[in-house]
């Protein structure tokens, strides 16, 4: 499903030269929750927006099943990651001239499905991220917590086949942190959602199934996560 290969991104200022990803090589196969994990400037924000096809890599290659990103046109890219990859951004990335309900109801109608908006499925997203009672207020009106669960629901609203999330529990306590975390992996499990997560949180990272860590731009260690994962998964 995701496929690094070979991936560097190196930034350059001037004369200066620093290697934020350093010649990454991992598969993430279908309906697989992984996450990234490593301390601040370890690359892990690098790697996330390599692999949404949001930066191009100096060199290597980034495939979302099958397909190399760095081979499609800026509108091509554009549309696979409409269809296929929903976004968690570490900073929200909300529209602030839109309500909660308004920034939802965009990544839908963006998203290009045809299909009207299920709002039984936004009710259920809504509750699970106690955000009913938000919908209607401004990014300015919602604290930084309820704007980052307002930013995950607009991120599953279309039922992407892929989740690329920055750090989804950076601004939660711990009761509305495990309810995301509870809601990423129903995702993952219910609708066969590919995963990626990333995240400094080794108590987060423990939902995965699978946890690369990173250090120095590179992948120093791949295992599956630790048994106590599923205590995070929610009850049906």
């Amino acid at each position: 499903m995701i496929e690094a290969r070979n991936l560097t991104k190196v930034y350059r200022a001037g004369r200066i030269e620093v290697a934020a990803v350093r010649n990454v090589n991992f598969q993430i196969p279908r309906g697989q929750f992984v996450a990234i994990v490593g301390p601040s400037g370890s690359g892990k924000s690098s790697l996330f927006y390599l692999l949404g096809g949001m930066t191009s890599a100096t060199s290597g290659s980034v495939f979302i099943d099958g397909v190399d990103f760095g081979s499609l046109a800026d509108a091509q890219r554009t549309r696979l990651r409409k269809q296929r990859i929903g976004f968690v951004f570490q900073r929200f990335n909300l529209l602030q001239s839109l309500s909660a309900l308004g920034n939802i109801e965009v990544a839908h109608q963006i998203g290009g499905s045809r299909q009207p908006l299920d709002r039984a499925y936004l009710d259920s997203l809504s509750s699970l991220l106690s955000i009913q009672g938000r919908l209607a207020h401004r990014p300015a009106e919602l604290s930084g917590g309820e704007q980052q669960r307002v930013a995950i629901a607009r991120a599953l609203i279309t039922r992407p086949a892929i989740l690329l999330a920055d750090e989804p529990t950076g601004n939660l306590d711990t009761k509305n942190s495990d309810a995301v975390l509870a809601m990423l992996r129903r995702s993952n499990q219910e609708l066969g959602q590919t995963i990626l997560m990333i995240t400094h949180n080794l108590e987060a990272a423990a939902v995965a199934d699978r946890i690369l860590q990173m250090r120095d731009g590179q992948i120093v260690s791949d295992s599956a996560a630790a048994p106590a994962a599923d205590s995070a998964t929610p009850q049906h």
